[in-house]
């Protein structure tokens, strides 16, 4: 029954909102356009589909507000006027009783809140869809924040998961444009995205990683957290202190030099991307405060990790050779990397997509550098792809969404912000990490066990692949052990040529001291 009324609740929302329109648009069945016709007689809407689509995720609530938080990051998905407006999206909610957020504390850790806390505020000073924030104080006179997991939480969730995936389900069948669009793979997104935050400790897990990673950059503080006191329920750690820095007058009025904080927060994104692949990912004005304090006088204090992203060994190595032929415009290797990837279906025109990358591309170069926005760029590239049914990775686009972020953000407080002088050193690093002549040292370090236990059976095991590939018994496992010869073999050659080149200039530099009567020494 709760589900039935909840499913009512939508379709008269779906209906008052006029989003039956929008989502019947693109599809062909005769019955849904005959179903069209009839809940479109006598409305007209002054309001865009965007704002329409916004105003009834938030009427029907935090879980919805939240999956269309997470459908603004997907512009690879969704028309860039829908994606503008739900990125307004505000997650505030009323926050529930001071009483039984009481109750949860205590139950989290068994004890009563006394025993606990020296002082507990009663008025929380956050609240959004998943858990609400209270200040307090420990027994030893140290300031916490107290998170709060949101009561029944799972079986709400739940129930509008459901939902989701059944409607997910019926555009999909129903709709040419609808299967192109993976309603249901950006459901399981969502799906994967909440219960992730509905876990607390791997949260503070974030956290801890993230503290840990920007220890010595002097240019970020993220709280500690109190690891006797975080379940999966409720977190305790470290209470911050800071300015919004929305509040930029204020940041002025205290001293603060805004043209080198934005010039750090960008430092900071690109260290945690490049550096270390993994970074905060839901980088918003309303989780980024300022410290005034003199000890720590300007630096970025960082709030909320229930989303960050990561970045493997392959993503930036895609990225890195990305970089590199977007700077020397080789439209061409742009689209054999996407094809090389897998993210394209293999009989893509390679000619095509060169063409439509060169045109997302191109009009930058006209741009001083300072103009140029790499969030936008990979933003147009992610649109154009779904011409070719590009398989956006989540974990870039994801990267992507952040960039935008800390651009706005950089921008917002200084308009002539210079992002790629910021970020030029950066890039040169890493793509020299990436490419260069330091991959290759720390590619040899890195497998240098793993080629010590696997030459000297090098010879057998390779004996015994020719002999079952000649007797016709080829095998899946062959083919890997083929495959990992194939890889030793190049690696062998990178090393070869690598010794070959330090032998050779060593040699050269010896006749050159002789030559000269030099001494060795």
């Amino acid at each position: 029954m709760r589900r039935f009324l909840r499913l009512a609740l939508i379709f008269w929302t779906v209906v008052r909102y006029g989003l039956d329109d929008l989502a019947l648009s693109g599809f062909s069945d005769q019955r849904v356009r005959w179903l069209r016709r009839l809940t479109s007689v006598g409305r007209s809407w002054e309001q865009p589909r965007g704002v329409r689509l916004r105003l009834a995720l938030e009427r029907l609530g935090p879980i919805f507000v939240k999956f269309g938080q997470v459908l603004s990051t997907r512009r690879d998905l969704v028309p860039p006027d829908i994606a503008e407006e739900l990125a307004k999206l505000q997650d505030r909610v009323p926050p529930f009783s001071a009483e039984l957020s009481r109750r949860l504390v205590e139950r989290a850790f068994a004890k009563p809140i006394e025993a606990l806390f020296a002082r507990f505020d009663a008025e929380p000073v956050a609240s959004a869809s998943i858990a609400q924030v209270h200040f307090a104080q420990l027994h030893d006179g140290r300031e916490v924040a107290v998170k709060v997991l949101r009561p029944g939480m799972l079986d709400i969730i739940e129930d509008d998961l459901g939902l989701l995936r059944t409607l997910a389900a019926w555009v999909e069948r129903l709709s040419a444009d609808g299967r192109r669009l993976k309603p249901r793979e950006v459901v399981a997104e969502f799906d994967m995205y909440l219960h992730d935050e509905l876990d607390l400790v791997r949260e503070a897990a974030n956290a801890a990683q993230l503290r840990r990673n920007m220890d010595g950059l002097n240019l970020v503080m993220v709280p500690e957290m109190i690891w006797d006191l975080c379940t999966a329920e409720v977190i305790v750690m470290q209470r911050m202190h800071g300015l919004p820095i929305s509040q930029v007058d204020g940041l002025r009025e205290a001293g603060v030099d805004i043209k080198k904080l934005a010039r750090d927060g960008v430092t900071i994104f690109f260290t945690q991307v490049f550096r270390d692949g993994f970074f905060h990912a839901d980088m918003h004005p309303g989780n980024i405060l300022v410290s005034v304090a003199p000890e720590t006088f300007q630096r970025y204090v960082a709030l909320d990790f229930g989303i960050v992203g990561t970045l493997s060994e392959f993503d930036k190595d895609y990225l890195a050779q990305n970089f590199v032929a977007f700077f020397r415009r080789d439209y061409k290797r742009v689209a054999e990397l996407h094809v090389e990837s897998g993210w394209v279906p293999p009989d893509t025109r390679i000619d095509a997509l060169e063409a439509a990358i060169r045109t997302v591309c191109e009009p930058q170069f006209d741009r001083p550098l300072k103009d140029i926005s790499l969030g936008q760029v990979l933003l147009r590239l992610f649109q154009t792809s779904r011409r070719f049914n590009v398989e956006i990775q989540p974990q870039l686009v994801l990267l992507q969404k952040t960039l935008l972020n800390v651009e706005g953000l950089g921008r917002q407080l200084d308009p002539d912000l210079d992002l790629w002088a910021t970020a030029k050193p950066f890039l040169e690093r890493w793509m020299d990490e990436q490419v260069g002549a330091r991959a290759l040292a720390r590619v040899l370090k890195k497998e240098a066990p793993r080629l010590a236990q696997f030459l000297p059976e090098l010879p057998r095991l390779l004996h015994d692949a020719l002999k079952q590939q000649a007797a016709g018994r080829s095998t899946e496992a062959t083919q890997q052990l083929v495959n990992e010869l194939r890889r030793t073999n190049r690696m062998l050659q990178s090393l070869l040529w690598a010794l070959l080149g330090f032998t050779g200039g060593a040699v050269a530099a010896v006749l050159l001291l002789r030559w000269f009567q030099l001494p060795l020494l």
